[in-house]
């Protein structure tokens, strides 16, 4: 009972992650707009959004730990944090010379492909049955469809349109986890099996 007085709202943990992803949008779209070799003139930027995406799949995992009731949702949670983590690292490898194969880049596609997949198969509601019904499908197809763009990177690396897109992706992402509350009505729509709505 402690434990779940203190515990946050999910919905406050989306948030957060929101926050995450919003940074990581906001530094992808700086470096499109001043340009990769501007970018690089300070070594310490390279590794900026690959290492705050490394560290938001660090920090998945306690949400992995505190904040899913079911196994599907474990293992959702858990594929999320495996692959930030993944992308991240390869990112940073890159960055830093420790990997020289170009074919590393196709992780942060594989990444955003397998995170979508997870949201489309553990949410096991319709579209409308509440708003985090309608965003969990929403995301899912969102980053489906987005690696499109960090796949566009790996085939014209220096493509201003696919880092751009990729930020923009990263950022609309952001937008919909903040978008999210726990149980609430999506254009005038909430099941009755979905519970009241406290906001």
């Amino acid at each position: 009972m402690i434990v779940a007085g203190i515990q946050p709202k999910a919905e406050m943990v989306h948030w957060w992650f929101a926050t995450g992803f919003l940074v990581l949008g906001l530094l992808l779209l700086s470096e499109a707009v001043v340009g990769e070799e501007v970018w690089g003139r300070r070594p310490w930027r390279r590794y900026l959004w690959p290492g705050f995406a490394f560290g938001m799949g660090v920090l998945m995992f306690p949400v992995m730990t505190f904040f899913t009731s079911s196994t599907i949702h474990m293992v959702a949670h858990g594929s999320w944090a495996q692959t930030m983590m993944l992308a991240g690292a390869a990112e940073l490898g890159l960055a830093r010379g420790k990997l020289k194969s170009r074919l590393w880049l196709l992780a942060t596609p594989l990444a955003l492909v397998v995170s979508g997949t997870a949201f489309l198969v553990h949410e096991q509601n319709p579209w409308f049955f509440a708003r985090s019904a309608f965003l969990h499908h929403l995301l899912g197809w969102t980053l489906v469809g987005g690696a499109v763009f960090p796949l566009a990177r790996f085939v014209r690396p220096r493509s201003t349109v696919a880092v751009a897109g990729f930020a923009v992706l990263l950022v609309a992402v952001g937008a919909m986890l903040f978008a999210d509350r726990d149980i609430a009505p999506i254009f005038g729509h909430l099941s009755t099996l979905a519970g009241r709505p406290h906001r």
